[in-house]
């Protein structure tokens, strides 16, 4: 071990820093467009586009567009956020009270419960630390949101007006707008975290134990506001999204982003609330989640023990030095090799997977090696420690980074129109809608084999070399690129926004996160029983059983409130939707506008109102089992979730994902197979519409929401796990 406590203390804030300035340079550089305003070519004529039509209406128009959707976005979130304001107060009171609880309220320190010969702080102080990291969480969260939101809103029209000079200027636009989101929110996200450790020391001092317990509020936090972010967002996109499908495509035959159409704006505000801030608090709430579970994991092992404060900050270090990797990765995409055209954007977007990869895989390694003691023991509830050399947990991590690259490319391959799957789904419409819903849902299916044993295998590796951390710092390998990743997540909704406004303002136009969420509730559920004393979980007993059965059940439940939840507000649309086109004059004609207000007040409404059962149901359900039958049915309950939840989420996801890449590759015609099945409003067409429309709510809302519910559910049964170890089981006492 080479590294040094004041390495550790100048590394961390340093990277954090450099990601932040790193975003706000690329922000600036997209600020470089200008919309609104005319531009002049040289010869001091207004210059004029390929369809003939003047700059100064192409701008005005974007510009128009952009505002509409900057504030219906803004509109939401706000409203969104206030409702979870006064959530997170309430539920920091829950917290605190529960947590106070455990040691009667007492102000009195109370002997450790890992060496009852040391002192540690008393119930009240555990209980304000904990609810001051969850808020801390619960902010940063919301914050890595709304600034997602914010740069996608600033960069769809500038995208837009970009494309007219080719599309490796469209691409640069998108994607610097996307890392704009991924360093913020990594950055972000990690200096906060570094900060609080660093504040929350200062009172328990070599506590590690008892401050990393409290730390766990943090991805509480994150995940909440997740939670709610997805699920409200989700519902909000699909909502107009349907809508604008169902009335516009199907029954009027117009394009898909046509101004005609009353949900258009509302939904591309759903591009950017659900797929660009919920997404971005849904990563957040991972990053923070599996960082938690290493630290409180590292808390009980040697490091703890020895006060080895730089083996401890090994997370963070992993973090600080993803940050670093993911900037000389943007590099390559945005200057060293920049797009030139269409056929390029796909084999750039893979390179950034790849050399972000194989780049972090070298970090890690020297990471292991120079800042971990060369041996340690990690402790396991109810078994010998477990010896551990430095070397083993730089296959732990590098495990679960290759796993999630696996994942990212058989993803693809399951989702993307270039392949053979998706044209099958394609091909099927030639039958119409039911052949189509058919072939989806065995394409679904099919695409869960080899992530799950992606999963198993860097599960089984992580555990054997080093026990739970193992797995812990796995999920952290998994997300160790998460600026990159988000980028290129990002860089879709902003690129499908430019394509709409492009279309709306009259222009011609050309046309991984579920493992991490698997490897991160394992990490946690590990956590969580260490901390729960439970020395072993058998699904023989009947306390695990119930819990395991009732947790398997839950994502079912979960996904049937968030579909029929996404179903009553489609129909809300649908029928405004057609109220409009039937009672407006000349609106079909495109003499008059439709009332995009109205459509974006009740996606607004209706999102608001239906993501709240489905959020009590996760935040509800630990503390109602943990309270009332214990540590044990809780820790089968979080095993049945988890299991169930990964295998719905991948299987909903791709399905949604392989129908609406269907849909385009008809829209497309780009093959002679794709123009045999098209054009737009062909029977195969309408088919593949229908598909799109099943799917939208499987792929934006039910399945990104799973991630979360096995995520959240373990870190909250982490946070209140030592009030169910004192007082939980009610009902089975006798």
């Amino acid at each position: 071990m080479v590294l040094g406590t004041t390495f550790v203390l100048v590394f961390v804030p340093a990277s954090a820093a450099v990601g932040i300035l790193f975003a706000l340079t690329q922000w600036y550089l997209v600020s470089y467009v200008t919309v609104g305003k005319s531009r002049v070519s040289n010869n001091g004529y207004m210059q004029v586009d390929e369809d003939g039509i003047d700059d100064a209406s192409v701008n005005a128009k974007c510009a128009e567009i952009q505002a509409a959707i900057s504030e219906g976005s803004e509109a939401f979130l706000t409203t969104m956020y206030t409702y979870l304001a006064i959530f997170m107060g309430l539920f920091s009171v829950i917290i605190f009270v529960f947590l106070a609880s455990v040691g009667g309220f007492s102000f009195d320190r109370q002997p450790c419960d890992y060496d009852q010969t040391k002192s540690c702080p008393s119930s009240i102080a555990s209980a304000f630390f904990s609810t001051v990291a969850f808020i801390l969480g619960a902010l940063t969260s919301t914050l890595s949101g709304y600034l997602g939101m914010k740069i996608a809103t600033y960069a769809n029209a500038r995208t837009t007006l970009e494309a007219r000079k080719g599309v490796g200027k469209a691409f640069a636009i998108a994607f610097r707008s996307g890392a704009v989101m991924g360093f913020l929110l990594a950055a972000n996200g990690l200096l906060v975290l570094f900060l609080t450790i660093l504040v929350f020391k200062l009172y328990f001092g070599d506590d590690w134990v008892g401050l990393y317990e409290a730390i766990t509020g943090y991805g509480l936090g994150g995940s909440s506001v997740a939670l709610f972010g997805r699920v409200g967002g989700g519902i909000y996109t699909k909502a107009a999204d349907v809508g604008a499908d169902l009335v516009g495509k199907v029954e009027q035959n117009i394009p898909e982003d046509d101004p005609r159409n009353p949900a258009v704006i509302a939904d591309n505000v759903g591009d950017n609330v659900g797929d660009i801030a919920g997404m971005g608090a849904d990563l957040f709430g991972s990053f923070a989640e599996s960082t938690c579970a290493a630290l409180v994991v590292s808390s009980i092992s040697s490091f703890g023990n020895d006060k080895n404060f730089v083996a401890m900050c090994f997370p963070l270090l992993i973090s600080s030095a993803g940050i670093l990797v993911c900037l000389l990765t943007t590099l390559v995409a945005t200057d060293i090799m920049s797009v030139k055209g269409v056929k390029e954007i796909e084999p750039t977007l893979k390179r950034q997977l790849v050399i972000s990869t194989v780049l972090m895989t070298v970090a890690i390694f020297l990471i292991s090696w120079f800042g971990l003691p060369e041996t340690f023991t990690i402790n396991v509830v109810g078994h010998e420690a477990k010896v551990v050399k430095n070397w083993h947990i730089f296959f732990c991590v590098g495990s679960g980074l290759w796993a999630g690259l696996i994942i990212g490319f058989v993803t693809e391959y399951f989702t993307s129109n270039a392949y053979t799957p998706v044209q099958d789904v394609a091909d099927s419409c030639r039958t119409g809608a039911a052949t189509n819903i058919i072939f989806g849902l065995a394409l679904g299916y099919k695409s869960v084999i080899v992530p799950v044993f992606a999963i198993a295998v860097a599960i089984y590796l992580s555990f054997s070399l080093a026990a739970m951390y193992g797995i812990a710092v796995a999920a952290l390998g998994m997300l160790s690129t998460l600026a990159t990743g988000l980028a290129i997540d990002a860089y879709g909704p902003i690129s499908d926004n430019a394509g709409g406004i492009a279309e709306m303002a009259g222009m011609s136009h050309e046309g991984f996160a579920i493992g991490s969420a698997a490897l991160v509730s394992l990490a946690l559920f590990g956590a969580y029983v260490s901390r729960a004393g439970i020395a072993s979980v058998d699904v023989i007993q009947p306390k695990e059983f119930v819990g395991l059965i009732v947790g398997a059940m839950l994502p079912y439940w979960f996904s049937a409130m968030t579909m029929k939840s996404v179903g009553k507000a489609a129909l809300a649309m649908v029928e405004e939707v057609r109220r409009q086109f039937r009672t407006i004059p000349g609106l079909m004609e495109g003499t008059t506008k439709p009332d995009y207000k109205r459509c974006v007040k009740i996606s607004t409404d209706a999102s608001l109102k239906e993501m709240i059962p489905p959020g009590a149901l996760v935040m509800l359900t630990p503390l109602i089992v943990g309270t009332l039958f214990g540590v044990e049915t809780l820790a089968g309950l979080l095993a049945g979730a988890l299991v169930s939840g990964v295998q719905i989420a991948i299987s909903a996801s791709n399905t949604g994902g392989a129908w609406d890449n269907a849909k385009k590759y008809i829209e497309a015609g780009a093959s002679e197979h794709a123009k045999s099945l098209g054009p737009k409003g062909s029977d195969a067409h309408k088919a593949a519409v229908i598909g799109d429309t099943v799917g939208d709510p499987l792929k934006d809302t039910s399945g990104p929401s799973l991630n979360i519910l096995i995520k959240l559910m373990a870190v909250e049964s982490l946070v209140f796990a030592p009030f169910f170890a004192a007082n939980g089981g009610w009902l089975f006492r006798g």
